[in-house]
């Protein structure tokens, strides 16, 4: 499996290229980013032998099998749909869209190609979420209500690794996009009720800086959603499973109990790394012909559900 990466040399491109270092027959062929003399050097460094500035120059190689997309949130729609007209495979990054419209587009031009279309939603891979799941699905487990934390400082235009970025963040569209489609996941239904309300918007980002979301889905469960890039603490997202039979907090990749005692995760999955689990998803879909887990046509519903709490927030 031959794969290009864009957006190779920021935040989560290197995150992806880690982990498909440790997928075995998985190499990075291409690396594409926005300033040549970053990516000619980040490409050196990493033995990449093709780098480029221009995406549609990696899509025309041969030895280019798939695109991961790691690119700012605006771009994604349209690049996937550029990779996948061009005959390449694509799995990109969360949220796929950034509106409804480039969402179900981006839908049918993997229906018309046929080629795998993968959207980046790691919480679906990640051991401490697989381990629930694996509980629902046996019937060991019923999910009473998801309470949520997603919180980070970030009161200018900066990136994970605290570097400037060229684009704006959003809460809605991308990082509630990671629990809406959990939430749908997890109970295995579309929420039929749902609210949202937002703080003021930061004068120079043009943002709401706080965020607050509520769902419910057919069979009762709710979903309590705070989200904020004031929080001046400890940051990442935070999931707190409150079930028929016991409590239990996601952190990432790790998991405890309501008591903060230790889930033992081994034997989930292959690797304790979400990303990872997440690439690999992606690579033995394409070499099977199978639709993968978090196909874009599977986490649709949840972009038709950030659509709905948009609506609420404009209302």
């Amino acid at each position: 499996m031959r794969l290009c990466v864009a957006g190779a040399s920021g935040a989560f491109g290197m995150k992806h290229m880690d982990a498909i270092a440790a997928i075995e027959g998985a190499t990075v062929t291409s690396v594409v980013g926005t300033k040549s003399d970053v990516i000619r050097e980040f490409a050196e460094e990493r033995g990449v032998p093709h780098y480029t500035t221009d995406l549609a120059e990696s899509l025309a190689r041969d030895d280019v099998d798939g695109v991961i997309l790691a690119t700012p949130t605006q771009m994604h729609a349209a690049q996937a749909i550029q990779c996948l007209e061009a005959g390449k495979h694509v799995m990109v990054e969360i949220p796929m869209a950034d509106n409804i419209d480039d969402a179900r587009k981006l839908v049918e031009v993997q229906k018309k190609t046929g080629l795998v279309a993968m959207a980046g939603h790691t919480r679906r891979f990640n051991p401490s979420h697989q381990w629930i799941h694996n509980k629902i699905q046996a019937g060991e487990l019923k999910v009473q209500q998801m309470d949520v934390q997603t919180y980070f400082f970030r009161r200018t235009n900066t990136n994970a690794k605290g570097q400037p970025r060229s684009w704006t963040d959003h809460l809605l569209w991308h990082h509630a996009c990671h629990t809406v489609d959990l939430f749908q996941y997890q109970t295995g239904e579309t929420a039929d009720k749902v609210q949202a309300l937002e703080g003021p918007h930061h004068p120079d980002l043009g943002i709401a800086m706080d965020m607050s979301i509520g769902m419910k889905v057919p069979n009762g469960a709710l979903c309590t959603l705070s989200l904020s890039f004031n929080n001046d603490g400890p940051f990442g997202t935070f999931f707190r499973y409150i079930c028929d039979n016991g409590t239990y907090i996601a952190r990432y990749d790790d998991l405890v109990d309501g008591n903060e005692n230790p889930v033992d995760l081994s034997g989930v999955a292959v690797s304790n790394n979400g990303i990872e689990l997440q690439d690999r998803e992606f690579i033995a879909a394409v070499e099977a012909g199978r639709e993968p887990n978090a196909s874009v046509a599977q986490c649709l519903p949840a972009m038709e559900t950030l659509n709905r709490l948009e609506q609420c927030l404009q209302d």
